[in-house]
Order: C-alpha cells, then sequence, then structure tokens
C-alpha cells in the first residue's frame, strides 16, 4: 500500500490533518479502528482549503464533509477524517475511502495561528501496533506515548495554496 503509506505521511503533515494524515514510505499506520469511535469537535474551518507540501510536488485538498468530518483528497486518494483529540493533543484519524480495507491512519497536526501552514505527523506503528484492535486501547498507548519521541514518524509540512 505504497499510496496508502505515502498519503498517511503528508496528510499528516497537511491535514488537518488537518487535515487529517500520514507517515509514507514504510506506511505507518493502516489501523483497522480510528482512535476514537466518534469525532471528538467539529471541523476547524482554517483546516479546509488547497494545501501543498513544502519542497514537494504534493496536494492535499480538505473540504467540509459535515460539520463533524472533512473529505480528504491526497494525491487522487480520498479519505474521511474527523477530529480524534487526546488530552492536549490534536489527532486525526483518516480513513481511507477508496480501498477495499478502508483501513485508518492516526496523524498528529499543528497548525499555526495565521493558518498558513500545517504540520502533520503520522503515529508510528512501532508504538501504536497495527494490531491494536479497539479505540480505547489505541487511545491508551497513544496517552502513554505522548511524551516518547518515537511516538511519530516523519513531519510533514504543508502551506495553503494560493
Amino acid at each position: 500500500m505504497k499510496t496508502t503509506t505515502r498519503a498517511c505521511r503528508n496528510l499528516a503533515a497537511a491535514i488537518f490533518a488537518t487535515a487529517f494524515c500520514l507517515s509514507l514510505s514504510g506506511c505507518d499506520g493502516d489501523y483497522a479502528i480510528p482512535i476514537t469511535s466518534a469525532p471528538t469537535r467539529k471541523i476547524d474551518q482554517r483546516l479546509v482549503g488547497n494545501w501543498v507540501a513544502k519542497g514537494g510536488a504534493e496536494k492535499m485538498k480538505v473540504r467540509k464533509f459535515d460539520d463533524s468530518h472533512y473529505l480528504v483528497s491526497y494525491d487522487g486518494d480520498l479519505y474521511r477524517a474527523f477530529h480524534s483529540d487526546l488530552d492536549q493533543t490534536s489527532f486525526i484519524s483518516a480513513q481511507e475511502i477508496d480501498s477495499s480495507g478502508r483501513k485508518f491512519v492516526y496523524l498528529a497536526y499543528k497548525l499555526a495561528i495565521d493558518g498558513q501552514s500545517l504540520d502533520l505527523r503520522a503515529v508510528d506503528d512501532k508504538v501504536v501496533p497495527r494490531e491494536t484492535s479497539d479505540s480505547a486501547s489505541a487511545q491508551k498507548l497513544l496517552k502513554d506515548n505522548l511524551h516518547n519521541p518515537k511516538l511519530f514518524g516523519d513531519e510533514g509540512q504543508y502551506v495553503r495554496e494560493k
């Protein structure tokens, strides 16, 4: 799932991640379940728009699907994403909707105050294993590792496309 991996890292940097997100290349992610079973808050309108990776050609479009969900197009792949915040960390659960497995990617993001840049980081599956079978277990692993520098894979940086 090279496409899912690429989308995982770049989405992480761009989505919400917002965008919603993703650690590519060895695909961090591909979870059967979201971090939270339902969105933890409504969408952040500042994430909606067109984003481009800094120093790269990856493009991401983030659109409002409804009050609590985003529709994300990342290099042609479609994702449904929503906020899955834990403690003071902004996470996104992003589900690939074009694949038969419809797996999730877990992303943390930081949106600049001015809303013009977005940093995405995908959760590393060595810290939160892909085999994690329920949202409660995923949440516990994430909370227990929030200060672990190995929790996240590569960071993707995006800027709002003008």
